[in-house]
Parts: structure tokens; sequence; C-alpha cells
């Protein structure tokens, strides 16, 4: 019954229109209703132990740092090192726009700001080379989400806090992972191009490279930084938010100059309603985290679920099968607060390493950022680039399957991401 009165109250909210932090609060106080024991004092302590957490400080300033990217110039050196050095070969935009979309998304650790400088500087560039306008959305929609696993990741930031696991060995354990979806998305870019009659661009003399390397150096350095700051131990994962946040703030206004004191407001301003309305998210989930503990919500499911828990490959299957659904229809943060309060002590049951199944998670809520309905990243490379959402849904495909594929590997052969992480930590 009580997880009847969750789910009811939540889905019900939101059908009428609620936003989904206020649809978390209903539901809390539904399931609060439902045990007797109704204390609008507990909801506001709730909410806010919810935001009061020092790793989530992480989120202000990875935000900061993707809208000091896009503007600063850094984005767009890092698309022209990557243009310089594989795209000249047949469809080689394709590749520029993986490889840019892996690095930047060591910088910013956001899905939207990196499709949005994605679909803003290569959309365009694709189509006029000749490539189908649905198709060069939906790699660049699909390379965007690649944001969210490669460290620095805002999302692996909300889960680690939501789990209650260390944020440093899931930024580690991510970047393996983020360079097959890379390596996924390549494939199927190759496949999909491999009859198109697009001629590449001309290879760039040894000169231009080295021009492009050296113009973008400073935005290369950064991931190395961070990477290496983390496996170090010479800063925290929020700390690394600072290291980001003023490193790209220097280097856009004292070397590349494209930051001018007229545009600093504009982006202190973005980002911090970027990151109200994550950290209300956060904290409204926290009054739905403490009911489902207290309701003794993932017991009731662990016995549901107790045939699957001695197959944990079979239980990653149906849990990522659950997170997958879901994912088409809500968000990626209020899916990671949602669900992992209630799937972390089934995947615990089961013996299964948190971490990995962390990774497993995140790639499963990232696919859902470009899945419809809701599709966030699909709208905003439709917004940016100015095409249709029915156009870049009908690119995409070909890309959500490639990756999806990856995953399923990733369930398969754990060792694929349990090795490298267990390397990168030392």
């Amino acid at each position: 019954m009580p997880v009847a009165i969750f789910l009811l109250s939540l889905l019900g909210a939101m059908a009428l229109g609620m936003p989904i932090a206020y649809a978390l609060i209903v539901s809390g106080i539904a399931l609060m209703a439902h045990l007797d024991m109704f204390d609008a004092q507990i909801i506001a302590q709730n909410l806010i132990n919810g935001a009061d957490s020092f790793a989530l400080m992480a989120v202000p300033f990875f935000m900061l740092a993707g809208e000091i990217m896009n503007v600063g110039g850094l984005s767009r050196r890092i698309v022209n090192v990557a243009m310089a050095a594989v795209g000249h070969v047949r469809g080689g935009l394709g590749y520029v726009t993986v490889v840019a979309a892996c690095v930047l998304a060591a910088l910013s650790g956001s899905a939207l700001a990196d499709a949005a400088a994605l679909a803003s500087l290569l959309v365009p560039m694709m189509v006029r080379a000749g490539h189908d306008r649905a198709r060069a959305a939906g790699l660049v929609a699909s390379a965007g989400i690649i944001g969210p696993i490669i460290p620095p990741s805002i999302g692996f930031v909300i889960f680690g806090v939501a789990a209650n696991l260390s944020i440093t060995k899931l930024f580690l354990a991510g970047i393996m992972p983020g360079i097959y979806l890379g390596l996924g998305l390549m494939a199927a870019w190759w496949w999909q191009v491999r009859k198109e009659d697009v001629a590449p661009a001309p290879r760039r003399a040894p000169g231009e490279l080295r021009q492009a390397l050296i113009e973008g150096v400073w935005a290369l350095v950064l991931p190395l930084i961070i990477i290496f700051g983390l496996k170090l131990g010479v800063f925290t994962p929020t700390e690394a938010g600072v290291v980001a946040a003023v490193y790209s703030f220097l280097v856009a206004v004292f070397v590349y100059r494209e930051l001018q004191l007229k545009d600093i407001y504009p982006l202190l301003v973005s980002a911090a309603k970027t990151t109200a309305v994550v950290m209300f998210l956060v904290a409204a989930a926290l009054v739905s985290a403490w009911l489902i503990t207290v309701a003794d919500l993932p017991a009731k499911l662990v016995a549901i679920l107790e045939p699957l828990i001695a197959s944990p490959t079979l239980l990653l299957f149906t849990l990522m099968a659950l997170v997958l659904v879901v994912g088409t229809a809500m968000d990626m943060t209020p899916t990671i607060l949602i669900l992992t309060p209630v799937l972390m002590p089934i995947v615990k049951a089961a013996g299964i390493d948190p971490i990995y199944f962390g990774v497993l998670f995140m790639i499963n809520n990232a696919i859902g950022l470009i899945t419809p309905p809701v599709g966030t990243v699909l709208n905003v490379v439709a917004g940016v680039a100015k095409i249709s959402i029915s156009e870049v849904t009908r690119g995409v495909w070909p890309f959500v399957l490639a990756q999806t594929t990856v995953l399923l590997l990733l369930i398969l052969f754990p060792s694929l991401v349990t090795g490298p992480a267990r390397w990168f930590a030392g």
C-alpha cells in the first residue's frame, strides 16, 4: 500500500503539471499522512538537510565553469583542435564531434552545456558539408550525453550524495565508460555515413595542427589537472569544481580575452538559476527519501526481487530496464534522486559493487536525456541548431542503439568498468 500511495501521488502531481520538486514534496506528504505521522516541521528540516551538503557545493562551480567555457572561447578551441586532427578523414566532422564531446565532458560535467556548445558550432558545419541534418543533430545530441559520465560530472555528484558513496571513486570509474560511449558513437557514425557522398575536408598542414594545439592547450590541460588532482588526492570533487571555474575564468579573461566584463553578470545569473533548480530538487527529494526509508519501501522491493538477487547479472538487466523506462518520461536529476534510495539496498543485498552500479545507472540516465518524450538534450539541440524536435528525434535513434549496446556490454563484462576504475584509483 505505501508503494502505491507514493507512486500514485507522485505521478498524479506530475500529471497535473506540477514541477517535479513540488511533486516530490506532495508525495512525501501523502506518505506521511498514510503513516499517520504528518509534521510540517519534519518536512522543513529534511528540505534544509537535503541541500546542506559540502559535496553539492561542486554543482554551482561546475555549472559556472560550463557557462564560462562556452562564452570564453574554450569550447571553440577544443573543436578547432579536433578539426585539425581528424577533420580530414571520411565523415571527419562526426569524429570531430565525438572527440570534442569527450574533451568538453572533462571540462563542464553538464550534458546540456556540452550539447549546446557542440550544436552551435558543428551542426551548421556538418549541414554545409552535405551531411543529413537530422543525422548531424542526432549525433551531436548523443555526444553531448557523454558529459555526465566523464569526470567531472554533476550527475555523479548528485548520485554520490544520494547513495552516500565516494564521489572521487565515481569520477575515476567514469573515465573509461565515457570513452567507450564515444567509441560506440564513432562506430555508429561510420556505419551511417559509409554510403554518403560527402567530400572530406582537406588535410590540415602540420603547422595548422601545431597552431591549433598551441591555441587550445590552455583548454586541453584542464581535464588533466582535474583527473590527476583527484587521483593524487590534491583536492576533493568539490574543490575540483572551484578549480575548474577559476581556471576557465582566468583563461577566458587573460589568455583568450573573449570574456568581457559585461558578460560576467549574465553568466553568474544563468549558473545561479540552473543551480537553484538542481538544489531545490535535491532538497525536495530528501523528504521523499526519508519517508521511503521510514516506510521500509526498499525492504519491500528487495522481497519482490529476491528471486533475482542470486543472479546479479539478471538483476542488473532488470534494474537497467526499469531505469531506461523511467528515463524516457523523467529528467536525469529527479530520476537519480527518486530511484537511488530505492535501488541501492537491492544492489547491496545482491553483492553488486555500488560504484560499478553507479556508473551503469548514470549511463542509463544519460541515455534518458536523448529519448522522447522528455529528451531534454534533444530539445536543447533542436533549439540551438534551429531544427525541429522531430528531425532530431529521427536522427538520434541509431546512436541511442549504439550507446545502449555499450551499456549492455558493460553489464555482461563488469571488468570493463571495475578494472580501469581500480587502476585510476591507485
